[in-house]
């Protein structure tokens, strides 16, 4: 039950402000706006204000917003008032600005998100520690004994104040045994550890060198500094930028093959972590809904056909040319994007499935 609101309030959230940029600038620039729709398949809710209808709908996986002129019946069909409030009247940067609002306002609702949580919250720092948060089944630490909790006092009667201590003593080990001081609740331990050779990776599970470790990592203990609106305001930026950053490396890593396409996940997966982030409390659930609009304004600025960046390729192939692509064109490429994405979906469906039956 938990996962599952966790996944609609974040999914809910982040669609409606996607769809909310498209809406704002239609209507900037005077565009009738025919149906503002949250999720696809049957309605369940409908209210016609004004000239538009808002939509709930069954399935919350998507939303969209319909603007008159966007069918080539409707642009055939318009008068001298009508072209007015055509989408398809207006102009090239018009449009391109109407379909580029939709990722702009997922990005700007992650950075806007992140202010208010440092500025309430305040600056979270990792406070360092020699704290053991984890230890690596069949390491050489869990081999010796050591466990989660345990604070390394000192390694070969050397003391170790900060957890840089601890790792370049195990790394300029040579694999000799060393002499660990834990202590472990209110008493203190002694424990030889021998390192050993492994590999070190990025987040991306790339190696990058290999050195001696003994299979332990620090714990996170967070506090948090209180800060003002500037302090909140670039802290914000750096986050977002961060996962923007991330986001896009990871589709480059995708594309060159070391991050496997078994890895890729859908709303399933997205479900689960949502609901395990609520589970360990409200910061981490806004941070993560943080991190999926990101992803999910920077998967729409794609260029495929059907997203919003293969529209914003079509608009900028007609400024190039002076002139639109041909409408035969344009339907090919849709159906070609159509099947894309639909093959995707399936894809990751199956990946969601297979995690689920395989585990």
């Amino acid at each position: 039950m938990n996962t599952a609101v966790s996944f609609i309030v974040c999914l809910g959230i982040l669609i409606f402000v996607h769809e909310l940029g498209h809406f704002l600038f239609a209507k900037l620039f005077k565009v009738r706006v025919l149906k503002f729709s949250l999720g696809f398949g049957p309605k369940v809710f409908s209210k016609v204000v004004g000239e538009t209808e808002y939509q709930l709908s069954a399935l919350p996986l998507g939303g969209y917003v319909k603007m008159f002129g966007e069918n080539p019946d409707e642009q055939e069909e318009a008068g001298i008032l009508e072209k007015e409030a055509s989408f398809a009247y207006k102009t090239v940067w018009q449009r391109f600005l109407i379909v580029l609002a939709g990722p702009v306002f997922n990005l700007l609702f992650s950075l806007v998100l992140f202010f208010f949580i440092f500025l309430f919250m305040g600056l979270p720092d990792s406070r360092d520690t020699t704290k053991i948060g984890q230890v690596t089944p069949d390491s050489p630490a869990a081999t010796a004994g050591v466990e989660v909790g345990d604070i390394i006092l000192s390694i070969n009667d050397q003391a170790t104040d900060e957890w840089m201590d601890v790792l370049n003593l195990v790394k300029d080990s040579n694999g000799e045994a060393l002499s660990f001081l834990v202590a472990r609740g209110k008493e203190n331990v002694s424990l030889v550890v021998t390192p050993s050779v492994q590999p070190v990776k990025n987040i991306f599970g790339e190696e990058v060198e290999q050195r001696f470790m003994i299979g332990i990592v620090r714990a996170d203990e967070l506090f948090y500094t209180p800060t003002g609106l500037v302090g909140a305001f670039k802290a914000a930026c750096q986050q977002t930028w961060m996962y923007i950053s991330l986001t896009v490396l990871g589709f480059v890593k995708l594309i060159q093959r070391v991050v496997p396409v078994s890895e890729l996940g859908g709303p399933i997966l997205i479900a689960q972590i949502a609901g395990k982030q609520m589970q360990a409390g409200w910061v981490n659930f806004l941070f993560f809904t943080g991190l999926i609009s990101v992803n999910l304004g920077i998967l729409n600025l794609l260029p495929i056909p059907v997203l919003d960046g293969g529209h914003l390729m079509f608009l900028s192939v007609e400024a190039i040319r002076r002139k639109p692509m041909s409408e035969k064109m344009q339907i090919l490429a849709q159906q070609i994007g159509i099947a894309f994405l639909g093959v995707a979906m399936i894809f990751v469906f199956y990946n969601d499935l297979a995690r689920i039956f395989g585990s």
